[in-house]
């Protein structure tokens, strides 16, 4: 029987693995591809093993890296902060509908739930948003609209209170006379670390990886994202790369010019942040997503 249950392990890992493989061959590719030349591209298509190494697209992007290190702060800000004042709202959304003793508790239930299944629509977000919050070119534009709360988040976290947090270790507390702030930061948060860093985990990837509220809301160059720039200097590339009025001398810089190997010189280090700040999120997210399971 164990002799079974150690080759069952053993089947499920190897399984594992492979899918693991599969898994990271795209992105082997993409870095791969990044670093080949512009014609090695078009003559022999994507390959694991390119016939000429190139820093082109690099170069390209260091050449802009003024503009690309503004972008990356502005990025980096808005995920922080973000994440942060996300979790902080749907947290304390959560928590009093995850009490027993909250008057009302479904009917804000249901309101929350209502806004997975409508919304208005983007003109009407669009003049809200610009006209009523006035929020257009400026930071609060790349934070709030569609990103700082999410309903299901909040159903999520909600769920974890009701089924993780003992209701008698609450009492106990007030019993003890703390309030209910006291409570919920000194009691109720601590035990919801892996509840707290998996919707935190999902709210960076979505902030870092947001280009619409950018395009929508934002024209100041100085409060461009780093997607929103990247998918601007792919912009500018296909322009440029398309455009049949070139001079001699711009058409013979943009045959140099290394369009494709540049996305994926973009899409490479637009990824590499998230994939480093991962594995200190992988504890309590893999815990955050069992845990339902279990109960």
């Amino acid at each position: 029987m164990a002799y079974e249950s150690r080759f069952v392990r053993w089947i499920a890992h190897a399984i594992l693995l492979g899918y693991s493989v599969v898994c990271l061959i795209p992105f082997i590719l993409l870095v791969i591809s990044s670093v080949s030349s512009e014609d090695s591209i078009i003559q022999h298509g994507y390959s694991f093993f390119p016939k000429q190494f190139s820093s082109q697209a690099y170069e390209y992007l260091w050449e802009h890296w003024g503009e690309l290190g503004r972008a990356y702060s502005v990025t980096v800000f808005i995920t922080v902060f973000g994440t942060a004042a996300s979790l902080a709202m749907t947290s304390m959304l959560a928590y009093p509908m995850s009490r027993q003793d909250i008057p009302m508790k479904n009917f804000w239930a249901f309101l929350v739930f209502f806004t997975l299944l409508f919304n208005g629509g983007l003109v009407p977000s669009y003049l809200i948003y610009t006209q009523v919050f006035e929020i257009k070119n400026t930071i609060w534009a790349l934070i709030v609209p569609g990103l700082l709360m999410n309903g299901f988040n909040v159903l999520l976290v909600r769920t974890f209170f009701m089924t993780s947090i003992p209701p008698a270790l609450i009492e106990a507390a007030q019993i003890d006379g703390a309030g209910e702030i006291k409570t919920f930061y000194k009691i109720v948060l601590p035990l919801s670390m892996p509840i707290m860093a998996t919707i935190g985990l999902f709210e960076a990837i979505l902030y870092w990886n947001d280009w619409f509220n950018g395009m929508t809301y934002v024209t100041d160059p100085q409060l461009f994202s780093i997607q929103n720039i990247l998918n601007r200097i792919i912009s500018d590339i296909q322009f440029l790369s398309s455009n049949s009025n070139l001079t001699s001398t711009a058409s013979g810089e943009m045959a140099e010019l290394p369009s494709t190997s540049v996305r994926m010189a973009i899409a490479v280090i637009g990824v590499l942040p998230i994939l480093i700040a991962y594995p200190f999120f992988q504890k309590y997210f893999i815990k955050g997503i069992t845990i339902g399971a279990v109960k």
